[in-house]
Protein backbone atom coordinates (compact mmCIF):
# COMPACT_ATOMS: atom_id res chain seq x y z
CA UNK A 1 0.00 0.00 0.00
CA UNK A 2 1.23 3.38 -1.30
CA UNK A 3 2.34 5.71 2.15
CA UNK A 4 0.42 8.94 2.72
CA UNK A 5 3.18 10.87 1.66
CA UNK A 6 3.18 9.36 -2.14
CA UNK A 7 -0.31 10.34 -1.93
CA UNK A 8 -0.17 13.82 -1.02
CA UNK A 9 2.31 14.23 -3.40
CA UNK A 10 -0.19 14.38 -6.08
CA UNK A 11 -2.46 16.83 -4.40
CA UNK A 12 -3.02 21.04 -4.61
CA UNK A 13 -0.78 22.98 -2.14
CA UNK A 14 -3.32 23.83 0.48
CA UNK A 15 -3.88 27.78 1.40
CA UNK A 16 -4.70 29.29 4.42
CA UNK A 17 -7.37 31.59 5.18
CA UNK A 18 -5.55 34.70 4.19
CA UNK A 19 -4.54 33.17 1.49
CA UNK A 20 -7.65 32.52 0.00
CA UNK A 21 -8.96 35.77 -0.01
CA UNK A 22 -10.88 36.63 -3.14
CA UNK A 23 -9.89 40.59 -4.40
CA UNK A 24 -12.31 42.67 -5.40
CA UNK A 25 -13.39 42.37 -9.14
CA UNK A 26 -12.55 45.44 -11.24
CA UNK A 27 -15.59 48.20 -11.70
CA UNK A 28 -15.13 47.49 -15.01
CA UNK A 29 -16.04 43.63 -14.53
CA UNK A 30 -19.44 45.35 -12.38
CA UNK A 31 -20.37 47.85 -14.49
CA UNK A 32 -20.38 44.83 -17.59
CA UNK A 33 -22.23 42.64 -15.37
CA UNK A 34 -24.76 45.27 -14.21
CA UNK A 35 -25.25 46.18 -17.84
CA UNK A 36 -26.17 41.95 -19.07
CA UNK A 37 -28.88 42.65 -16.07
CA UNK A 38 -30.24 45.60 -17.73
CA UNK A 39 -30.04 43.96 -20.96
CA UNK A 40 -32.36 41.27 -19.67
CA UNK A 41 -34.54 43.35 -17.45
CA UNK A 42 -35.16 45.37 -20.93
CA UNK A 43 -35.94 42.20 -23.05
CA UNK A 44 -38.17 40.65 -20.71
CA UNK A 45 -40.01 43.65 -19.86
CA UNK A 46 -40.50 43.97 -24.20
CA UNK A 47 -41.63 40.40 -24.56
CA UNK A 48 -44.11 40.54 -21.41
CA UNK A 49 -45.53 43.74 -23.54
CA UNK A 50 -45.24 42.49 -26.78
CA UNK A 51 -44.85 38.63 -27.05
CA UNK A 52 -47.54 36.19 -25.83
CA UNK A 53 -45.02 33.12 -26.44
CA UNK A 54 -42.22 34.35 -24.44
CA UNK A 55 -39.91 31.92 -22.67
CA UNK A 56 -40.26 33.64 -18.71
CA UNK A 57 -38.34 30.42 -17.45
CA UNK A 58 -35.52 30.99 -20.09
CA UNK A 59 -35.43 34.79 -19.00
CA UNK A 60 -35.47 33.56 -15.12
CA UNK A 61 -32.83 31.41 -15.63
CA UNK A 62 -30.68 34.19 -17.29
CA UNK A 63 -31.24 36.67 -14.36
CA UNK A 64 -30.25 34.02 -11.48
CA UNK A 65 -26.98 33.56 -13.33
CA UNK A 66 -26.59 37.21 -13.68
CA UNK A 67 -27.18 37.86 -10.09
CA UNK A 68 -25.50 34.62 -9.01
CA UNK A 69 -22.57 36.58 -11.26
CA UNK A 70 -22.61 39.68 -9.48
CA UNK A 71 -22.73 38.25 -6.11
CA UNK A 72 -19.54 36.74 -7.01
CA UNK A 73 -17.99 39.36 -8.49
CA UNK A 74 -18.85 41.71 -5.35
CA UNK A 75 -17.51 39.10 -3.16
CA UNK A 76 -14.72 40.38 -1.09
CA UNK A 77 -14.90 44.02 -1.43
CA UNK A 78 -17.32 47.00 0.26
CA UNK A 79 -20.79 47.40 -0.20
CA UNK A 80 -20.25 51.36 0.24
CA UNK A 81 -17.33 51.27 -2.52
CA UNK A 82 -19.44 49.55 -4.85
CA UNK A 83 -22.64 51.86 -4.59
CA UNK A 84 -20.01 55.04 -4.68
CA UNK A 85 -18.63 53.19 -7.98
CA UNK A 86 -22.18 52.27 -9.85
CA UNK A 87 -24.46 54.87 -8.68
CA UNK A 88 -25.54 55.93 -11.75
CA UNK A 89 -25.51 52.12 -13.37
CA UNK A 90 -28.06 51.13 -10.16
CA UNK A 91 -30.11 53.95 -10.51
CA UNK A 92 -30.87 53.41 -14.33
CA UNK A 93 -31.30 49.17 -12.92
CA UNK A 94 -33.65 50.38 -10.32
CA UNK A 95 -35.90 52.34 -12.89
CA UNK A 96 -35.37 48.98 -14.85
CA UNK A 97 -36.59 46.63 -12.69
CA UNK A 98 -39.83 49.18 -11.55
CA UNK A 99 -40.65 49.20 -15.13
CA UNK A 100 -40.34 45.26 -15.10
CA UNK A 101 -42.35 44.78 -12.26
CA UNK A 102 -45.23 46.72 -13.80
CA UNK A 103 -45.05 44.86 -17.03
CA UNK A 104 -45.03 41.48 -14.67
CA UNK A 105 -48.03 42.59 -12.95
CA UNK A 106 -49.75 43.30 -15.60
CA UNK A 107 -49.29 40.19 -17.12
CA UNK A 108 -50.14 38.76 -13.75
CA UNK A 109 -53.30 40.42 -13.98
CA UNK A 110 -54.67 39.23 -17.04
CA UNK A 111 -53.63 35.82 -16.51
CA UNK A 112 -55.77 35.67 -13.66
CA UNK A 113 -58.77 37.70 -15.62
CA UNK A 114 -58.37 34.83 -18.40
CA UNK A 115 -58.24 32.23 -15.89
CA UNK A 116 -61.87 33.20 -14.05
CA UNK A 117 -63.27 33.84 -17.49
CA UNK A 118 -62.58 30.39 -18.47
CA UNK A 119 -63.75 28.72 -14.81
CA UNK A 120 -67.21 31.22 -15.30
CA UNK A 121 -67.87 29.55 -18.88
CA UNK A 122 -67.01 26.38 -17.70
CA UNK A 123 -69.51 26.59 -14.29
CA UNK A 124 -72.28 27.85 -16.76
CA UNK A 125 -72.22 25.02 -19.24
CA UNK A 126 -71.78 22.85 -16.72
CA UNK A 127 -74.68 24.18 -15.08
CA UNK A 128 -77.98 24.84 -16.45
CA UNK A 129 -79.71 23.80 -13.22
CA UNK A 130 -81.54 20.55 -13.81
CA UNK A 131 -79.26 18.13 -11.69
CA UNK A 132 -77.26 20.71 -10.08
CA UNK A 133 -75.81 19.52 -6.76
CA UNK A 134 -77.82 22.42 -4.98
CA UNK A 135 -80.85 20.98 -6.17
CA UNK A 136 -80.71 18.10 -3.88
CA UNK A 137 -78.76 19.28 -0.94
CA UNK A 138 -75.41 18.00 -1.51
CA UNK A 139 -73.68 21.40 -1.80
CA UNK A 140 -73.86 21.96 1.81
CA UNK A 141 -70.83 21.90 4.15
Amino acid sequence: MAEKSELASNLPARTTASEAVIPFARPGNLAAIIGRIELAIDEETAGLRNDTSYDLKASNARKSRYLYELTRAMKGGSEAEFLEQHREGLTRLRQKLARNEAAILAHLNAVNEVATLLKNAIQRSEADGTYSANEFGWARA
